[in-house]
């Protein structure tokens, strides 16, 4: 299924039981390929694309002091998380309740940004003080300070 991002080339294939698993490049593995793991690929390579470091990502880990997962958080040069990204599968809308799931998120970890995306419609969310500023784009790490004029 085509994705509203650019255009990657994955290596996909099929394990030993005859199912597809496509090569995750933060997990250095082959993972099950699943919609939702079909949204989370096409968002580490356009989050690399657009210059977001690799070696900063961790994919599908346990929340600190909570029992839920995320899918990808990306850290700041400091260790601390940046960005936590939230994947949904294609047939999964976009509506205020994943929209409050993924804000929740922002309150939870103390992460500045969080990125919402079921691979069709993105959401980019930017806490700045006690707002919350939306943007439907995937932003170049380097515009990141100047596009979302964030308070520390």
């Amino acid at each position: 299924m085509q994705l509203n991002f650019e255009i990657f080339n994955f290596q996909i294939k099929e394990d030993n039981n005859g199912k597809k698993v496509i090569f995750d490049q933060i997990r250095r593995k082959y993972v099950s390929l699943t919609p939702e793991e079909w949204v989370r690929q096409h968002v580490i390579k356009q989050l690399v694309s657009n210059g977001w470091p690799a070696s900063r990502m961790s994919v599908e880990r346990t929340l600190p002091h909570s029992k839920k997962r995320y899918d990808i958080i990306h850290y700041n040069q400091d260790g601390k998380p940046e960005l936590l990204i939230e994947c949904k599968a294609p047939s999964v809308p976009i509506t205020q309740k994943t929209v409050n799931q993924a804000t929740g998120y922002i309150h939870l970890q103390d992460v500045p940004f969080v990125f919402l995306t079921n691979g069709l419609k993105h959401l980019f969310i930017a806490r700045m003080g006690s707002e919350l500023k939306i943007v439907n784009t995937i932003p170049l790490y380097s515009e990141i300070n100047t596009l979302f004029l964030r308070a520390k």
